[in-house]
Order: C-alpha cells, then sequence, then structure tokens
C-alpha cells in the first residue's frame, strides 16, 4: 500500500467530498485522516489515503482530471516521515480582539521556544455587545524536552498581555 497525501481546493458547492471519496474508493484506497473546510467561498482541504501501489498511477490520473473539469486542484504528494514527535501535548486557547499579527506573535513565541504546532484552528466571530469582531484560535502545541508548561505559560503569557488577548493552556 502507498501513502498519499492530497491537497484540494475548489469553488464550494455540494458532492466535492462524494466525489473525492469515490475515486479513492474506485481505486481500492482507504480514507484514513482528513482535515476540511470552507474558507472564503472556496473548500480546502488535506487528505491521507491508503491506496494500493499498482492504483497510484491511475488515481493520480483520475484526481488530475478532476482539476482538468475545474471541481477541484488536488496536488498529490508521498507520505512524509510519520513519527509522533516525542514531548508534551498542550492545548492552548486564546480568544481577543482582532488586530493584524496575533498568529504571527504566538506562533514566533512558540518556535522561539522550540515548541512545534502540531494542529491548529482559528475563528472570527462578533464581539458580545457589538464591539467588532473577536479573533478564536485552538492549537495542539508539542514542546520540546526541556520546556515545562509552566515555563510556557510565563513565556505566552508575556506575550498575551502585549497583545491584551486571553490565553490559556491545558495539559
Amino acid at each position: 500500500m502507498s501513502t498519499l497525501v492530497l491537497t484540494v481546493i475548489g469553488d464550494d458547492r455540494p458532492g466535492l467530498v462524494d466525489v473525492l471519496s469515490g475515486l479513492v474508493t474506485a481505486h481500492g484506497g482507504s480514507w484514513e485522516h482528513s482535515r476540511m473546510a470552507r474558507l472564503g467561498g472556496k473548500f480546502a482541504g488535506i487528505v491521507q489515503v491508503e491506496v494500493p501501489e499498482q492504483e497510484v498511477g491511475g488515481l493520480r490520473a483520475a484526481l488530475r482530471e478532476l482539476g482538468e473539469l475545474g471541481l477541484l486542484h488536488i496536488t498529490v504528494d508521498g507520505a512524509g516521515d510519520d513519527r509522533v514527535p516525542d514531548g508534551a501535548r498542550v492545548g492552548l486557547e486564546l480568544v481577543g480582539s482582532d488586530q493584524p499579527g496575533l498568529v504571527h506573535a504566538v506562533s514566533a513565541a512558540l518556535a522561539a521556544l522550540g515548541a512545534s504546532i502540531e494542529e491548529l484552528s482559528t475563528a472570527m466571530r462578533d464581539a458580545p455587545m457589538g464591539g467588532g469582531l473577536m479573533f478564536e484560535a485552538s492549537a495542539i502545541v508539542v514542546l520540546p524536552a526541556a520546556l515545562s508548561i509552566d515555563d510556557l505559560r510565563t513565556h505566552l503569557e508575556a506575550v498575551a498581555s502585549h497583545l491584551m488577548v486571553d490565553l490559556a493552556l491545558s495539559e
């Protein structure tokens, strides 16, 4: 079996997952993991599939046809190193008034500490009492062995204070 990672994007419309999953199934493949969302009127996602070796070429050709039909633009890559990073996993939640640079400030602080973002989800919503937009972020962060959650908290609290956002960590 071959592991493939598909990156997909296209104009959002009903049936896109059905078409994509149908092609994987038609080529004897198995849909393993995925993250997909509607963003800015587009449907975007990343999917890991397992396909028999002899079906990889046929699946690639069928996926290319979806792009030629204008349904989905799909990039196909072989799987990378699937080792799970060592280190404690910490949940990170951030909420605050929307402002440029929030993701950059937090991700730069994490990178400076050697922490790695394993998952990240962000969203905007109306602030309570009609006060503009609120930015929300939720992440799973992998800490290097030398970094404690208390040290991470101390470092990120300084960043959160500067940005005037609420930040919470959970083990």
